[in-house]
């Protein structure tokens, strides 16, 4: 199978290596790639927001599988048009990535399908938004409606910061995706995300994860689009598991289908564990990062084959196996995140952070020549496999401490919540 996976983060890396390892791969692709990419894909210098450029390179290729990383288009409808011209793609289609495009689309289907979820208003104008802020109080939280890399939420613990939040939303802080508001709840319990095949009818469940949003340690800081991650989330019993699944996953897979627009991809689900049970929190269109690092670490069977059967509505019959370790990644990033940072700073040492348990996954570096540069927010992803939760975390943190990159900087603190729970 001749398969081009479109992406150049984190995310698509830990996609990339996995489905090399597939007896299916006859050749792989990647577009954009970056600078650890080619190291298991042909990186292409292809423009991904040109849909038309990427069909005519599956055509001049003869690609038989496209697999789609990015959130932002799989909201474009690139899913779409590449299945228009006749390839099969692991993508979900732009009406059904409403899911994660807009957050009000996913609150009104979760009040037509009595999905468990935060009590929320949605607002057009910055004068609403602010007059139902004052009815609710604080804490709360503000979300721009649309995509913002994972950086238009603010969990408000005063109404003085919910009030900037609504205000910046409105002034542009986040482009088109801050014209609309969505205020919610705010919800005590514990955060945590389960990834879910669907094939438009069937679904596979795949794992959970825990990820750490804020920039720095004791979960401090702006949100990011995430610092870190480790799998599975033991928090997450088997009784709310099949919770999650029976009141928040099945009803959203039965919504869409009965709306006419059947959800084919990856199911992220994020959820609150509540003293009430799991709420859902948000949902995403696509793998997680760096989720999908944690996972694909932890992943026995061969990905290749689920993909594809969840692009082809074959998915029933099919099992997913996974290793019987827990998976951890620490990322790495340019000292400003999530603010403003230089890029172009040196890195080294790379080559001697990877062991047997231990693999780097490259998200914002480019080569130029022998030299590896940061050219991103989130840069690399140091993840390691172990017996438990310390073990793991324990040798991610041995990678990192082999990485020479004085304008990086990382979280020191991943999996912290499982580690002061159980102390392994």
């Amino acid at each position: 199978m001749r398969v081009l996976v479109i992406g150049s983060g984190g995310r698509e890396h830990a996609l990339a290596w996995k489905i090399a390892q597939s007896p299916q791969l006859s050749k792989l692709f990647i577009a954009p790639g970056n600078g650890g990419t080619g190291a298991v894909a042909e990186n292409v210098a292809l423009d991904i927001t040109d849909h038309a450029a990427v069909v005519a390179f599956c055509q001049a290729q003869k690609i038989d599988f496209v697999v789609v990383g990015p959130d932002a288009q799989v909201v474009a409808g690139l899913g779409d048009d590449v299945r228009a011209a006749g390839f099969d793609c692991f993508c979900p289609s732009r009406a059904a990535g409403q899911l994660e495009g807009s957050k009000g689309f996913t609150k009104a289907l979760c009040d037509e399908m009595g999905i468990p979820t935060a009590a929320y208003g949605r607002f057009d104008t910055e004068a609403a938004a602010l007059a139902y802020l004052y009815t609710q109080g604080a804490p709360i939280v503000i979300k721009a409606d649309g995509l913002a890399a994972g950086k238009g939420v603010t969990v408000a613990m005063s109404v003085d910061e919910a009030e900037a939040a609504i205000i910046d939303c409105f002034a542009g802080a986040f482009g088109q995706a801050g014209a609309e508001v969505v205020i919610e709840e705010f919800m005590e319990g514990e955060e945590v995300s389960l990834f879910v095949l669907c094939d438009g009818t069937d679904i596979l469940p795949l794992t959970t994860a825990q990820d750490h949003k804020r920039a720095f340690d004791g979960d401090t800081g702006p949100n990011t689009g995430g610092m870190g991650a480790y799998s599975p989330a033991p928090v997450m019993t088997q009784e709310i598991y099949q919770e999650t699944l029976d009141r928040v996953i099945w009803p959203t897979v039965r919504g869409l289908a009965a709306r006419g627009t059947p959800y084919q991809g990856v199911l992220y689900a994020g959820l609150m564990l509540t003293a009430t049970g799991p709420r859902l929190v948000e949902y995403n269109a696509r793998f997680g990062d760096p989720e999908t690092q944690v996972m694909m670490l932890r992943m026995e069977s061969d990905v290749l084959p689920l993909l594809h059967a969840t692009a082809t509505g074959t998915l029933a019959g099919h099992d997913v196996v996974w290793k019987n370790q827990y998976a951890l990644t620490v990322i790495m990033a340019t000292k400003g995140y999530p603010g403003s940072y230089a890029k172009g700073s040196v890195i080294n040492g790379v080559e001697n952070a990877g062991s047997a348990h231990v693999q780097v996954f490259h998200a914002g570096t480019r080569r130029d020549g022998l030299r590896l540069l940061a050219e991103g927010g989130r840069v690399l992803n140091v993840t390691a496999l172990g017996s438990s939760v310390r073990e793991a975390q324990q040798r991610a943190y041995a990678g990192v401490d082999k990485i020479d990159w004085p304008e990086g900087f990382c979280r020191r603190d991943i999996g912290w919540r499982e580690l002061a729970r159980t102390g392994l």
